[in-house]
């Protein structure tokens, strides 16, 4: 792939190094899998990943923190002010998540609230401190009770942590990556490059599919011959939701990159393991086999790639830079994995059965244009839904 505004090539697979002024954002050095001895910003000396990059901030790293001590508002405050000026996006909410889970909380709200529930009102202070005796409370006692409404400062190791991992946000990388940990839904997954991050829209999409089985009512047989297969390139959000939430399912999930196959610790911590099938397969390769894993089913949902090849050099390199590029490229148009998922559909669904994919806003259009130029396929479109934003 060709920069578009100078004459080096980027490649997935290359083992060059390209250097270029002008790719997505000033200044910056690309080194791709296949240099030797090179690790990502605060990385393990085993060096990167498989598929993985290292990035280079020509802006040179942060100051070290100050020696004084620090809150962890204004150390949110101060990351802020550093990421706004390094173009790193949602700065607030990327200083706010890495700092809450140096801390050990999910959010700073969070830690708020925490600080909230174990104070005290200064006229309950007064009212301790006059019945003392009585209470068998110090004066300490008393004044640390008057610091819990107040915000406490970080331990050196806390700060050094904060400080080490929002530095890697200045090489773009992504805050899921940064602390390794994504919430989706009611789950919490690991995270760690190239995995696909999911995205809110998605858990839009399980959503979706959850509204049709409880509309749907009980299944026509057995409570547990409810079957679906999900086409994935990710975490195995969807299909881990799915079972975790509709005990009565029982799920295929294929998956063509193999970085990014379910962890099988949630399955196993989930209850899942046993209800949830995963097998290593490319559905533009291999849709034959697909079909003899899956046999029958009564809906297909995916998250396909379906980035239209002429987009992604438009990605934020938050996005392209870290994340595999094989869960995102749809070909031209977009509509590769999605045409393919139609095709496996007109075979592998039960009667009434259903396929729920997210797309592209220009892709509802597309589909339906792609079914009418088809013939005895037996699928027929049904509705388009909106996300969140609107697209």
């Amino acid at each position: 792939m060709k920069c578009p505004t100078c004459s080096c090539v980027r490649g997935v697979q290359s083992d060059v190094l390209l250097k270029c002024s002008e790719w997505q954002r000033p200044c910056s050095r690309l080194l791709y899998p296949g240099a030797p001895n090179v690790a990502p910003p605060g990385g393990s000396a085993a060096g990167p990943l498989p598929g993985s990059l290292v990035v280079e901030s020509a802006m040179g790293p942060p100051a070290p923190p100050p020696a004084r001590p620090l809150g962890a508002d204004e150390c949110v405050s101060l990351w802020e002010q550093l990421f706004s000026e390094r173009g790193v996006s949602e700065p607030r909410l990327s200083s706010e998540y890495i700092v809450a889970h140096v801390l050990g909380a999910k959010t700073i709200q969070s830690l708020r609230a925490g600080r909230q529930e174990q104070s005290l009102t200064e006229t309950q202070i007064q009212s301790l401190r006059a019945s003392r005796q009585e209470q068998s409370l110090t004066e300490t006692q008393i004044q640390s009770l008057r610091a819990g409404r107040q915000e406490q400062s970080l331990t050196e190791t806390q700060i050094q942590r904060v400080w080490e991992l929002c530095s890697k946000p200045l090489y773009r990388m992504p805050v899921q990556y940064v602390i390794e940990e994504w919430d989706f839904r009611e789950l919490t997954l690991k995270m760690r490059p190239p995995v696909f991050i999911p995205r809110p829209e998605t858990e839009e999409l399980v959503g979706l599919v959850m509204e049709e089985l409880r509309t749907r009512g009980p299944a026509q047989d057995s409570p547990a011959s409810l079957r679906f297969l999900e086409v994935g390139c990710g975490s195995g959000a969807v299909s881990l939701s799915l079972l975790h939430h509709c005990p009565q399912c029982h799920g295929l999930h294929t998956e063509s990159i193999r970085p990014g196959r379910p962890d099988q610790a949630p399955l196993k911590r989930l209850g899942v393991l046993e209800r949830l099938q995963i097998v290593q397969l490319d559905v533009l390769l291999d849709a034959d086999s697909v079909l003899c894993q899956c046999g029958s089913v009564d809906f297909i949902v995916s998250n396909p790639p379906y980035v239209f090849a002429e987009d992604l050099p438009l990605l934020e390199p938050e996005i392209l830079w870290y994340e595999d590029q094989r869960a995102l490229d749809g070909g031209e148009g977009g509509m590769d994995v999605i045409k393919q998922i139609l095709c496996i559909g007109t075979c592998a669904l039960k009667k009434n059965g259903k396929i729920f994919l997210e797309v592209d806003p220009r892709h509802p259009l597309m589909i339906q244009e792609w079914l009418r130029s088809q013939s005895d396929h037996g699928l027929e479109y049904r509705e388009t839904h909106r996300d969140f934003t609107g697209r």
